[in-house]
């Protein structure tokens, strides 16, 4: 098998594509910004199961640069485009996350096509689908795209533009690259390191009781490693080909819902799970003043139902039960050193 490229290796979704392709025989080279967290890297696959030995090299390049690129990516099959550029707390400027997501995402697009590169998988997100709409009664699909022009925030507007403009690269200059884009909902699951998504941040803080009251939205949860095998089958299928995939698992939940479900299967150990939700009026509120909810005030009282009837119906992608994912997550945050 030919080697395939994973960007953003020490990240959540990044470290458990990495363990979906080894573990189905590949050789991977994955990237980092900076070298000296490849340990970490190896550590993350060593977790996971897999063999961190020669099926895998850790390699240096950041997405706001050109160097180290060429290398990563020379001889490859495939990219599993997963990293994107993170801010630690909201930019005072939209542009200081939505330009380089664009540039990054543009910079290995080219150094794909250049080096022959079959098929490059994005990892865009569902923020670049179900944001900026009037509320509705169906769910999400992939035909739907986040409205730019609405009141939205940088993350969402940031990978709703860096997914547009690689659909429009490879269909003007792609000479022949292959794209093929996963839209994941909330992502859950167990953790390989200390990099995981914020989803898991708001599980953790339910555990732990600085979650004290239940804010009201819902949206759709899928569980990581599901995502990382649609990455996989979305590589390897010819029919995934210039198609985009929500990756979600059944209907959307309310926090509420997720309390429930850790409160019914934890037993004494969600004894911190709120109980109460707090009222709209309130948590509109607190969201214009308080910088922590600010990002989420467009979604209060929101519920973003998607559907991945297409990933199903196209590729046979399965997701597990949701419940499930929720109940492993919150064991594998239990057992994180403290």
């Amino acid at each position: 098998m030919a080697d395939v490229l994973v960007t953003g290796g020490s990240g959540y979704i990044g470290g458990w594509c990495t363990l979906a392709l080894l573990n189905a025989g590949y050789s991977v080279r994955t990237t980092v910004r900076d070298l000296e967290r490849e340990p970490q890297v190896r550590a993350m696959v060593r977790r996971g199961g897999a063999d961190s030995g020669a099926s895998l090299r850790v390699l240096r390049a950041d997405l706001r640069h050109d160097g180290g690129w060429r290398e990563a990516v020379a001889g490859c099959d495939a990219v599993l485009h997963v990293a994107s550029p993170t801010l630690t707390q909201v930019p005072r400027n939209e542009d200081e996350m939505v330009r380089p997501a664009i540039d990054g995402t543009l910079r290995v697009l080219r150094v794909a096509r250049d080096a022959g590169v079959r098929r490059v998988v994005m990892t865009s997100a569902i923020g670049a689908i179900a944001y900026g709409h009037p509320p509705r009664g169906i769910p999400f699909t992939e035909n739907d795209w986040t409205n730019v022009d609405a009141a939205i925030a940088p993350y969402q507007k940031s990978k709703t533009l860096a997914e547009r403009a690689a659909w429009d690269f490879v269909a003007d200059e792609g000479r022949g690259l292959e794209l093929a884009v996963i839209n994941p909902t909330a992502v859950l699951g167990p953790v390989l390191g200390p990099d995981y998504s914020p989803s898991l941040n708001a599980i953790a803080r339910m555990l732990d009781g600085s979650m004290r009251t239940l804010l009201k939205f819902a949206s759709g949860y899928v569980d990581v490693r599901d995502v990382a095998s649609l990455h996989v089958l979305a590589m390897t299928e010819q029919a995934a080909a210039g198609e985009r995939f929500i990756a979600t698992s059944g209907h959307s939940l309310w926090q509420r819902d997720i309390a429930a479900v850790l409160r019914e299967r934890l037993g004494d150990r969600a004894a911190k799970v709120p109980t109460r939700e707090m009222p709209l009026w309130v948590a509109r509120g607190l969201a214009r003043v308080n910088p922590q909810m600010r990002t989420l005030r467009l979604l209060l009282g929101r519920n973003l139902d998607a559907t991945s009837a297409k990933a199903e119906h196209m590729l046979g992608w399965k997701a597990r039960p949701i419940e499930d994912t929720i109940v492993e997550t919150a064991e594998s945050l239990l057992a994180l050193p403290r």
